[in-house]
């Protein structure tokens, strides 16, 4: 099998397939992999999967913290919501807050470690494909513009944003889609507030900040490494006009938006000038597309549905998706049975939360804030009852496929020794 793109989802299909017996070479765009990008979260949904892979706690706990507390808090400082997450919830696998550079490098090496050094191919952009009766073929281009070819029984594209094959497979597909929310990211040494895990969103629906550690204290000073994301929403008729999805920017640029966001608990604006670099987005995703699948070609991660990062779970339905289309191959063999089960499975519930996503996930709370009180309230129950803010949250865990008794009593995606034992 060949799998187009070495990120999260791409590392952890080909770990999927190694414990199912499934032999598989990673094809990667770029020449030297470096543990780049900033904090995500992984729901217990992934961390479950994770543990069925090898990683354990103790492995997990190397690369982050795990979380304790959900919160979001308005402009004025006051609570509107808060639960707490992970173990403290009741679920059997924790949440955790992680760098996702130091996770790829984590599963890269589990990767060449079990699969072999020449599992991954760097330097080499899967451009497109080509289907026929027995196998599929990837189109290479190499980092000198040379163009070569590999074939195999599949081609899973796990190639994110831009992916090629999604373009093959949708030629018709609509531009990258963005609502107007910018983001500015970066990471500061810090105390950790609250619970000393806790992810917290502080602000409105257009205009927030959001910061969570992924680090322990350091022993001597008692500082973690805190992640956090700037936000504002602006007029979006005019189209992204930076050209640059992903540019480093001056703090000037940026943090007049949160003059003043200081409630002694939480000085925002000395976070901001603590970071030693900080990095633009756009808030983008994807219109879904009717299917992932085309004859012995998918799309997996990214590639199939980019979201939104409002429910802090893209990376982990990558991991999720590797492991359904893992038990498809096992029920199904390695062909288009399996791919059309993990399709039919997946894409339409996917597809649905790329677009609850746009919407604002479970952040919408502070659009319904917004719009009973303008923001300022005194005691949140008197804006939105403690039973709705439980009903939105639990509906939104439901569809994102981490609600507690639904996780918790499900059987192991794959069961432990499952082989594929047909082609």
């Amino acid at each position: 099998m060949l799998i187009a793109g070495g990120g999260i989802a791409g590392m952890a299909l080909a770990l999927t397939l190694h414990q199912i017996g499934v032999p598989c070479i990673v094809h990667e765009a770029v020449a030297d992999l470096q543990p780049l990008g900033v904090g995500i979260n992984l729901q217990p949904n992934a961390v479950r999967e994770l543990h069925d892979l090898g990683f354990t706690n103790d492995v997990l706990d190397t690369i982050g913290i795990q979380a304790r507390e959900w919160a979001l808090v308005g402009r004025n400082g006051n609570d509107v919501y808060a639960e707490p997450r992970g173990l403290l919830a009741g679920y059997r696998w924790p949440q955790y807050s992680v760098h996702r550079g130091q996770l790829q490098m984590l599963m890269l090496r589990a990767v060449q470690d079990r699969l072999g050094p020449q599992a991954v191919r760097l330097g080499h952009r899967v451009v497109g494909y080509r289907n026929d009766e027995h196998g599929a073929t990837a189109l290479i281009e190499t980092r000198d513009g040379a163009r070569t070819e590999a074939r195999g029984a599949l081609v899973v594209a796990c190639d994110g944003l831009h992916s090629a094959v999604r373009a093959q497979m949708h030629p018709t597909q609509p531009p990258i889609q963005w609502g107007g929310a910018i983001m500015w990211r970066g990471t500061t040494p810090g105390v950790p507030i609250r619970s000393g895990a806790s992810f917290v969103g502080v602000g409105s629906l257009r205009h927030r900040v959001v910061l969570y550690p992924i680090s322990r204290p350091d022993p001597a000073t008692g500082l973690s490494t805190i992640n956090w994301i700037a936000e504002i929403t602006v007029d979006n008729s005019q189209g992204w006009r930076q050209g640059d999805w992903n540019r480093r920017v001056a703090l000037s640029e940026f943090s007049h938006h949160f003059d003043g966001w200081n409630y002694g608990w939480l000085d925002v604006p000395a976070m901001l000038r603590g970071a030693s670099e900080i990095f633009e987005y756009p808030m983008i995703d994807r219109d879904p597309v009717p299917t992932w699948v085309d004859g012995r070609v998918a799309l997996l991660g990214d590639a199939a549905h980019v979201m939104y990062p409002v429910g802090s779970n893209g990376a982990s339905q990558a991991i999720v998706d590797a492991r359904m289309l893992g038990a498809a191959m096992v029920e199904h063999g390695v062909g288009p049975a399996a791919l059309a089960v993990y399709d039919r499975k997946l894409c339409g519930p996917v597809s649905a939360l790329v677009l609850r996503n746009r919407g604002a996930g479970p952040f919408g709370i502070l659009g319904l804030v917004d719009e009973r009180c303008g923001g300022v309230f005194d005691h949140i129950d008197d804006v939105i009852p403690a039973a709705e803010r439980d009903a939105f949250m639990a509906g939104y865990k439901q569809a994102a496929g981490f609600a507690i008794e639904t996780l918790n009593a499900a059987p192991p995606t794959l069961a432990p020794g499952a082989r594929v034992v047909r082609g």
